[in-house]
């Protein structure tokens, strides 16, 4: 008998023996402008990927991409910091910075999360109605808290340049900073504790292309303490907890496990695929993002195929802990988002389907 989704995930992130690797394709707003009915002439010849999905179903001329991704728009957040967006359907970046001086600290009030989200108003309740008919259909159930929990809502706030000298420095009001974000993160990861989810994401982009953009010193000093404290309630509830970032982490990679990780959602040619197989493979599931920004966008289907299988050869395995993720943004041509979608549906059964074994 077929495992449910469900269960194929969590067997898969625990190294439990799934049937197939977990896929999944996110196409973002701006491609969605970009391409409108050719990427979904694309999306519906793949329904094993996008289940449900049917032609016709948007409107592109009334799209919304939400705060903080409509062109040409200034969005302040909750936290007082304001957004800028150049392009519509992508995340713009944080122009203001609410606490660029010290100084405004001390009168400074977070939002409460129970009432306010970073974008609008919170609706918990109805966060719980949705959990629990997933749970009914016997899905897997997430939970999440908004992306730039902790590293990156520092520089939110300071700017990245003062945050910089506030680690230099050890100044130590960033102690009380980094205090008021993992308490107002830790109140979001109980309402989800409390409604039984089966797991959590979290997201931190931590990287340039080359470094981590704290060393191991500095990340263990200021952002492991709180990823502990976040992660360490969930996995004592039985909860994963998957943290994505982007950028280069093989530096702050064992930092990062430590922490409480257990699905680790890295990129992968910019943190090199033979170097996650020798160093992560089996420690946590690999969450890969594939390559969003040579061979996806520029390559030719031929290359995406290729990368796709040498991914799920190197970093898969029969017990699992191999997850494939691709986000699709501009210029991807509907050939190459067609590619990725027939490269994860013929790779993702390659452990299972004896392939592996006639090699």
């Amino acid at each position: 008998m077929a495992l449910s989704e469900r269960e194929n995930y969590l067997r898969n992130a625990t190294f439990r023996g799934p049937e197939w690797v977990p896929c999944n394709v996110s196409i973002s707003a701006a491609s969605w402008l970009q391409w409108r009915e050719e990427m979904e002439e694309v999306v519906a010849r793949h329904p094993v990927l996008f289940p449900g999905f049917k032609k016709g179903q948007r409107d592109y001329d009334a799209l919304d991409p939400g705060p903080a991704h409509r062109e040409h728009d200034l969005f302040t957040d909750a936290w007082g910091c304001a957004w800028r967006s150049e392009i519509a359907g992508l995340e713009g970046q944080v122009v203001e910075h609410p606490l660029s001086h010290w100084n405004a600290l001390d009168s400074y009030t977070p939002p409460d999360p129970l009432i306010q989200g970073d974008r609008g108003p919170a609706d918990w309740e109805g966060a719980r109605q949705r959990v629990a008919r997933v749970k009914a259909d016997g899905r897997m159930t997430w939970g999440s808290v908004p992306h730039g929990f902790l590293f990156m809502r520092l520089f939110y706030l300071r700017g990245f340049d003062n945050f910089m000298v506030d680690v230099a420095r050890e100044d130590p009001r960033l102690d009380k900073l980094v205090q008021m974000l993992v308490d107002h993160n830790l109140t979001i990861v109980n309402q989800w504790l409390g409604m039984g989810v089966d797991a959590i994401s979290f997201g931190d982009d931590l990287g340039t292309q080359t470094a981590s953009m704290l060393g191991p010193r500095h990340f263990r000093r200021w952002i492991q303490p709180g990823y502990k404290a976040l992660f360490g309630p969930c996995r004592e509830a039985g909860v994963e907890v998957m943290l994505h970032s982007d950028g280069y982490l093989m530096d702050i990679m064992d930092d990062i496990l430590a922490s409480g990780v257990s699905i680790i959602n890295p990129q992968d040619l910019c943190n090199g695929i033979d170097r996650l197989a020798r160093e992560v493979k089996g420690r946590a599931c690999i969450r890969l993002d594939v390559d969003r920004q040579r061979i996806v966008p520029f390559g030719t289907p031929g290359e995406i195929r290729e990368l796709i299988e040498e991914e799920a050869r190197k970093l898969g395995s029969p017990q699992g802990g191999l997850e494939l993720i691709c986000g699709i943004y501009p210029p991807t041509s509907p050939e190459n988002v067609d590619a990725v979608c027939s490269g994860m549906e013929e790779f993702r059964t390659y452990w299972w389907d004896g392939r592996a074994r006639s090699r």
